[in-house]
């Protein structure tokens, strides 16, 4: 028989701001609940500790507790892993991290990709790090702009308070946090700009939540105002110190305790999700041994005083019940018009406590109290639904029910070893380029397998979008030693319409803009919408049913590897033009080549047609490429001929169109990834900026590159006409420097490359017998001083100016570096991005001549962000000015004279 499956579908009504009645705030508030506290499906490889008995065990330490704990922080790695790991693992405590921005506008430690594809990676990276953690993520719509000194600049660019804020009410109204703490107090000493408004928005968020004149709209929502109990910051002892003053905190923890569980400490096992945070350098990141304590303070309660006569606490949950039945106490006097609720309650925690019992002998036995359970909570849910309780004492009560019926199911399915699996019916592909993408308009089949050890009539749907169906196609079940399965095929057609598996946010202009644009408000604060591809499995065991979930997957080889991936949607084609700029010399001659990469999802049954869409006068050889694909996931690259009108310095933007079937494509994907890591997809226009610069190279300069982090400055300095070759670190040794007019090392190349420190004075003999070498920012403070690799000394410091138009002075106006072979006024320093410069050297000798200064508003000048001196019959150059992000943003005045400095000595 065939089956079609429903539409995955909630609708949140909205309550008129009249009076309204007691069923539709009721509800509003279970369906707000539902929305947003969604029944997570297990990750596709979840970790060990999360699965089989260990699984189990957390599972029921959770059960034990209705603690819940927010932790908010500003940025991706802020976090404090350890003390979240002892919480959630240790404790059992239901945990969230808020997370402020993505870490979009920092450096990327491991590669070149900046800006808003930096934050759909580091989002990636902080998920995974938060399995090891065991808490849930949320994120505001505020962006990381670059570095911030002050909380005023932070505002500023996050257009005041209110967008923040209103961000984090939501989460704390929707997750009802018994207990926040903020990693930052609020104060200059949590140093970054960012971590200061961090601390000053938990502090207004605390008492925000709670008043319903604040947001009024998230309350029509059905986000009810919510008090937590209690407010603790971080940050008020030494970074790391095992060590504080007692009169400093009210909370010491102790993370460096062993989890037999978890095979280490909670700090170590904190540190290993921690180092899947590698475009922030984490990968090599560790602890000391021996203890480790978190020590927090206790800044706002609303609760009787917890603290001893020594003014601390044993830990968070002093002054709180966290029992079960300690839930019934928050109707205050409405509990009598619920008498069944407090030995409903108790009901639920002996289950827990027979379920913990039995799992000590045999896990599967914990299945028969664990099913009871499951089905009295949702019998107390139904009845609390329809009690004439006010829906502040429903408020206050449900959040910790749903999370209980979560938990308890994912408990008896870890007992009755009850799994789903949901699988894209073909072979693996050969790589993770040809990765299966479900596509608009086309169809695909689905395997589907429910394992159990004796359930019956099991059942299994597809949760798909709105639009979208799927037929039953065939159906097996069969009995393999002790084992239940169930398989059932799915044929899913995909609608024209499907929506693309992409970021629900996005920013027009990330250069200008610090708040991002809300495309779907259906998933503000999460990190990811959820994958669109799901299905859930019922059952019935022996006292209830149940229901298990899952991801649908996709699988592929990578090194020999078989991986799996969550099913996306894309468009049949993507499309890029590469790179995304094009820096043009007002001196160029003839044509400049404009590449475009496309990659097809689909096979085409007819010729589809790739043309440019160009600026009045402008020309393109040819003008259109005939495009045919043989199968999904093929590439293809095609290079046009442009021609320009003129050369005069200007902006311009090239667009990049496929016409396929009578519909025209515009825009490309990236997929961002690594072993380590989930996937997902960065999308963004197939244009091409081009920067035409007023600018003079010398003909004959040959530039030797060395790459270190990773940047793009070799593809501008390729397009402007300059000879560069990359030079790998490893090879240095054996070189041949002398053909080279001048070296560069990339950005933070002392920091990751140990053959640039093993050859440094192979680099600076090659100065000494006239080469010139650029040597840019570094943020190894500490090694890079010590390691003594500049030719006179100098040291280097945390310096920076964060503000990228502040004013800029010439030290040296009649340095050649200024005048050859680009005349450089202060015009040139108009209209940079981001930041002027970073990491910039505090003292140095008498040979290096400063030959900029720029400070940030209010703070002193800052003269060692670019330093030159002459070493024997060349030059050394210490750049710690933000080429890497001024260059690829093709702005003209860094251009110019990033060529005179490589032109140095030259004239």
């Amino acid at each position: 028989m065939n089956r079609t499956a429903g539409a995955l579908a909630r609708v949140k009504p909205r309550l008129d701001c009249g009076r309204a009645g007691l069923v539709i705030l009721l509800l509003l508030l279970v369906v707000s609940l539902l929305a947003q506290t969604p029944s997570h499906p297990d990750p596709i490889d979840p970790l060990p500790q999360d699965a089989g008995a260990g699984g189990l065990k957390e599972m029921l330490l959770r059960l034990h507790t209705t603690a819940r704990l927010l932790h908010t922080t500003a940025h991706p790695d802020d976090e404090d892993g350890a003390m979240l790991t002892l919480e959630s693992r240790g404790e059992g405590v239901t945990a969230m991290l808020l997370t402020l921005n993505r870490g979009e506008g920092g450096q990327n430690k491991v590669g070149s990709n900046l800006s808003d594809v930096l934050g759909v990676l580091r989002t990636l990276e902080l998920a995974a790090s938060d399995r090891y953690y065991g808490v849930e993520q949320r994120f505001t719509r505020v962006a990381d702009f670059g570095f911030s000194k002050n909380p005023e600049e932070t505002f500023e660019q996050w257009q005041g308070h209110d967008i923040v804020l209103g961000d984090m009410v939501r989460v704390i109204r929707s997750f009802r946090p018994d207990v926040i703490v903020s990693r930052f107090g609020g104060s200059e000493r949590d140093g970054h700009g960012n971590h200061q408004a961090s601390g000053i928005i938990s502090k207004e968020a605390f008492r925000a939540a709670a008043d319903a004149k604040r947001f009024p709209d998230q309350i029509k929502s059905g986000l009810l105002p919510w008090q937590a109990k209690k407010l603790y910051i971080d940050n008020v002892c030494p970074f790391r110190s095992n060590e504080c003053d007692a009169k400093n905190y009210t909370l010491r923890l102790s993370t460096g305790d062993s989890n037999s569980a978890l095979g280490t400490s909670y700090a170590d096992f904190a540190m290993e999700g921690l180092k899947h945070q590698l475009s922030q350098g984490a990968g090599v990141w560790s602890l000391n041994p021996g203890p480790h304590y978190a020590f927090y303070k206790l800044i706002e309660s609303d609760l009787s005083p917890t603290t001893d006569n020594t003014g601390h606490e044993r830990d968070y949950w002093d002054g709180i019940d966290t029992s079960l039945p300690g839930l019934a106490d928050r109707l205050a006097g409405e509990e009598a018009k619920v008498p069944f609720l407090r030995p409903a309650l108790q009901q639920l925690q002996e289950e827990v406590e027979r379920a913990v019992a039995a799992a000590t002998r045999d896990p599967e036995s914990a299945t028969a109290p664990l099913i009871a359970g499951l089905q009295a909570v949702r019998t107390l849910e139904r009845k609390l639904t329809a009690a004439s309780v006010s829906e502040a004492g429903k408020n206050a009560i449900f959040p910790d029910l749903v999370t209980k019926e979560q938990q308890f199911e994912k408990a008896v399915n870890l007992a009755a070893g009850i799994s789903l699996k949901v699988s894209v019916n073909s072979p693996a592909a050969p790589n993770p380029d040809d990765a299966f993408m479900a596509v608009p308009g086309q169809s695909f089949k689905l395997d589907t397998m429910l394992t159990d050890h004796g359930a019956t009539e099991q059942s299994i749907v597809l949760d798909l979008p709105a639009g979208w169906k799927a037929v039953e196609e065939q159906r097996q079940a069969t009995k393999t030693g002790g084992n239940h399965v169930l398989h059932i095929g799915f044929h899913v057609q995909v609608p024209a319409a499907a929506e693309y598996t992409r970021p629900y946010w996005h920013r027009d202009d990330p250069e200008t803009q610090s708040v991002n644009i809300i495309d779907d408000p259906r998933f503000v604060t999460l990190p990811f919408p959820p994958p669109p591809v799901r299905a859930h499995a019922a059952y019935t065991l022996e006292g209830g049913s149940g229901t298990v979930q899952a991801i649908a997957f996709s699988r592929f080889m990578e090194n020999g590897v078989e991986r799996e991936r969550a099913v996306a949607v894309a468009p049949a084609f993507s499309i890029a033009l590469e790179p995304g700029t094009d820096v043009i010399s007002t001196n160029h001659a003839g044509a400049t080549q404009v590449n475009v990469g496309v990659r097809s999802n689909i096979v085409t049954s007819s010729s589809a047609r790739l043309r440019l869409d160009l600026p009045s006068g402008w020309k393109a050889q040819p003008e259109v490429e005939t495009v045919t694909f043989q199968k999904p996931g093929q590439s293809k690259q095609f290079r046009f001929k442009v021609t320009p009108a003129d050369l005069r310095q200007t902006r311009h933007q090239l667009k990049a169109v496929l016409d396929y079937e009578g519909k025209s494509y515009t825009q490309g994907y990236t997929v961002i990834t690594r072993p380590d890591l989930d996937t997902f997809y960065y999308y963004q226009p197939a244009i091409q900026r081009v920067s035409i610069v007023d600018l003079h190279v010398l003909p004959s300069l040959k530039v030797g590159y060395i790459m270190g982090a990773g940047d793009d400055i070799p593809t501008v300095l390729k397009q402007i006409g300059i000879d560069v070759s990359l030079l790998p670190p490893e090879s240095l040794a054996s070189d041949d420097l002398s053909g080279y007019g001048a070296i560069i090392l990339g950005i933070r190349t002392y920091d990751t490359q140990k053959d640039v420190i093993a050859n440094n004075k192979k680099l600076l003999d090659y100065v000494a017998n006239g080469g010139t070498l650029m040597v840019q920012y570094e943020t190894g403070v500490s090694d890079f001083n010590s390691g003594h690799f500049t030719p006179y000394q100098a040291e280097l410091s945390r310096a920076r100016v964060s503000v990228e138009q502040a004013p800029v002075a010439m030290l040296a106006p009649d340095n050649p570096v200024f005048h050859y072979p680009n005349q450089i006024t202060l015009r040139d320093f108009e209209g940079w991005v981001q930041e002027r410069g970073l990491y910039f050297m505090d003292h140095w000798d008498d040979h290096f001549q400063p030959l900029l200064s720029s400070h940030d508003p209010g703070e002193p000048s800052q003269d060692g962000g670019l330093l030159i001196a002459q070493y024997g019959k060349g030059t050394y150059i210490y750049n710690a000015y933000a080429f890497f992000r001024q260059l690829p943003a093709g702005v003209p005045g860094a251009i110019r004279l990033y060529v005179n400095l490589l032109s140095a000595g030259k004239k």
